[in-house]
């Protein structure tokens, strides 16, 4: 019987998202994680690295240029990416900080863009990298502001020993943050960093986020580092929504004073 296009679809799909966390795979490990017969399986590699989506290097398979391509191409055509590639970029000079742009997937974070040199290369974050979204500063802006929270009795994956471990925990974490309008992580997600981040878009929602990331004793979490990463996220929302922008943010509800601290995150 001759498959379906959509069935042809689906199959490709759960072989290439087996790539995600795996850069190297043989025929025989993709065949185990994805349940398709053998002679299925190895059509479907030669054919993809014939197209270029998948490179053969051995009996080994990788991702290939093709998605490279599209890739970039994909994230330099997003609006929010466009218009926040400046703002990022003059964060990074202001602070010397490693930058971050995200938006939320399910319960993960999706980082659209890492704006650091030399520091960037000591944090783990990658352009189409995801972490759980529990575990970062931006991932808790965007959970403070959506629907995708974790059922009360959920078990949290914990990346450090810092990281938040259950639902309650959580539920009182975004409170906090929503009372703020910021969210501050300290080694939550990767050993002696920490991050700042703010929600980018109308007050009380969000169509991304913006983080400053850096070593925990370098980083000031103050407002002299929310006032810059608030003012910055505004442009960015400027440049997407144009005229439809309401100037009433959290700026206005939360005047800012001379540098003092933030309250610890829980």
């Amino acid at each position: 019987m001759t498959e379906t296009p959509s069935a042809v679809l689906d199959r490709l799909t759960v072989v290439m998202d087996t790539f995600d966390g795996n850069a190297r795979q043989s025929l025989a490990q993709i065949v185990r994680r994805t349940g398709l017969p053998r002679s299925s399986a190895h059509r479907m590699l030669e054919r993809l690295v014939a197209l270029r989506w998948l490179r053969r290097e051995g009996r080994e398979y990788e991702l290939g240029m093709r998605l490279v391509e599209l890739g970039s191409l994909a994230i330099h055509q997003d609006r929010l990416h466009s218009s926040a590639a400046p703002f990022l970029h003059e964060l990074h000079r202001m602070t010397g900080f490693v930058i971050h742009l995200g938006i939320l997937q399910g319960n993960e974070v999706v980082y659209l863009d890492k704006v650091g040199e030399g520091l960037g290369k000591k944090v783990p974050s990658r352009v189409g990298g995801k972490q759980p979204a529990h575990c970062t500063a931006i991932g808790k802006v965007l959970l403070a502001h959506s629907e995708e929270t974790p059922a009360s009795d959920e078990t949290l994956e914990r990346k450090t020993r810092f990281s938040i471990g259950s639902a309650t925990q959580l539920s009182r974490e975004l409170q906090t943050v929503r009372d703020r309008g910021l969210a501050i992580e300290r080694e939550e997600a990767v050993p002696r960093f920490g991050c700042i981040a703010v929600p980018i878009g109308e007050p009380g929602q969000a169509v991304g986020a913006v983080s400053i990331c850096g070593p925990v004793d370098q980083l000031k979490f103050d407002n002299r580092l929310a006032a810059p990463l608030r003012m910055a996220a505004l442009g960015m929302w400027r440049n997407v929504a144009g005229d439809d922008v309401h100037i009433t943010p959290t700026l206005q509800r939360r005047r800012m004073m001379a540098p003092q601290p933030l309250p610890v995150a829980g």
